[in-house]
């Protein structure tokens, strides 16, 4: 038994330290989702047509975040996107300019320009920590007919400011948002 608690207390690689990071990145990720429906669902006004004002929910891709998005008139929207993964966390703000696709009711493109600010922390990577970019936004959004569901789909390529990075385009995401 003493070789046991040897071997597993005293190991300190960089797989564990690689699942203790992500447990602890999940853990954050939870509460703060769990806070923004609880706040979601206690709002009175719901969107059940085809449009919404303004929309809360999480976006996934090669990460996890929470997705808040309002419209500041029929064609023009902010969103805004907490992004939370294992190797850090990122900040985007995105201006999108929506338009209808005919025949398809609810569902719209977009397409905008933004900027982020990245907290990167990550074994192997000695460059900067802190991070900001632009980025640029391309999508589809639809809104559930008679239900308070959004969900979107994107690609936000962008260009961040630090040494050892440039161009990234892996960025973007599912949405699924509660729409009030």
């Amino acid at each position: 038994m003493p070789a046991f608690d040897h071997c597993c207390h005293n190991r300190t690689n960089g797989m564990e330290f690689y699942v203790l990071l992500k447990i602890k990145i999940m853990k954050k990720f939870v509460v703060l989702f769990s806070v923004c429906c609880i706040a979601t669902f206690c709002v009175q006004a719901q969107s059940m047509g085809q449009s919404y004002k303004t929309a809360l929910g999480v976006k996934v891709w090669d990460g996890a975040g929470i997705t808040f998005k309002t419209f500041l008139d029929p064609t023009n929207a902010i969103e805004v996107i907490g992004y939370f993964y294992d190797q850090g966390t990122r900040i985007t703000g995105l201006y999108e300019i929506h338009g209808d696709i005919s025949g398809a009711p609810g569902l719209k493109w977009y397409v905008g320009p933004g900027a982020h600010i990245g907290f990167y922390d990550y074994k192997g990577y000695t460059g900067d920590k802190a991070i900001a970019g632009i980025d640029g936004v391309l999508g589809l959004d639809y809104k559930v007919n008679k239900a308070p569901l959004n969900f979107s789909i994107d690609w936000q390529p962008s260009f961040e400011f630090a040494d050892g990075r440039g161009f990234v385009g892996s960025w973007g995401g599912f949405g699924i948002r509660y729409t009030f």
